[in-house]
């Protein structure tokens, strides 16, 4: 009977300004260097990765598979699996931070646990655990919502439900934007939450000049407001 491999969930640097040792620990090190197989979200980000983290083998002599928002579920991510049910493990890697985690990795981990292959999370930078923890808000209640929608009507709906859900049930609600979006984002937030409701924006964790701020809504409107664009940000309300 063939053993089946290990499906490892690889965390990268959140910034493209951090190197990988720096906030990954030396124990995953020895995990990356004994694969060759790598389901990525982004081939040429995955290779880039490996190379600054200076793994063992040659990055030619790897197999790199996409896995993306473009990968349908079924028999595309069966195909993906296929190899470490055959006895062959694999890592996941995502564009940034831990994989699985607002990252279409999360359709490999439910195939393998399906086919009852081991799913290994290795330690590394979340910056949805990172802005909770720095944000000053309800860290023992919170929940992570992903996007919200785009067309402002829709957005401003949303914003509203979830504001409502965090005052009256004291859980911070979490946030993720697309960088080319985020300002307009944070202008809608500004325009739509209650003077007193708290609001914490977390932009580029882990780089040197990253940071986390926790105003009223009503207090960052009579601040400078930061520049967002193109820069990876986490927004909370509390």
């Amino acid at each position: 009977m063939t053993t089946k491999g290990t499906l490892y969930l690889i965390p990268c640097p959140i910034s493209d300004e951090t190197a990988p040792w720096e906030v990954l620990p030396a124990a995953n090190r020895a995990v990356m260097d004994s694969l060759d197989y790598f389901i990525v979200e982004n081939t040429r980000s995955a290779r880039r990765f490996l190379a600054k983290a200076g793994i063992a083998r040659p990055i030619d002599g790897l197999e790199f598979r996409e896995l993306n928002e473009h990968t349908v579920a079924g028999r595309e991510v069966e195909e993906l699996v296929r190899p470490i049910a055959e006895g062959r493990s694999a890592g996941v890697i995502s564009e940034a931070g831990v994989p699985g985690v607002a990252d279409p990795g999360a359709l490999v981990a439910e195939a393998c646990h399906r086919r009852g292959i081991r799913v290994v999370p290795l330690v590394g930078p979340s910056s949805i655990i990172l802005a909770v923890m720095a944000s000053g808000l309800n860290g023992q209640s919170f929940a992570f919502n992903g996007y919200l929608p785009v067309k402002p009507p829709e957005r401003g709906k949303a914003i509203r439900f979830f504001e409502r859900r965090a005052l009256s049930e004291g859980q911070s609600q979490l946030f993720i934007e697309a960088p080319y979006r985020n300002e307009k984002l944070f202008g809608q937030l500004l325009r739509t939450l209650g003077a007193e409701t708290r609001l914490t924006v977390a932009v580029d964790l882990t780089a040197p000049g990253g940071w986390v701020e926790t105003h009223t809504a009503g207090e960052w409107r009579s601040r400078p407001l930061p520049e967002l664009n193109r820069r990876p940000a986490i927004f909370a309300i509390g």
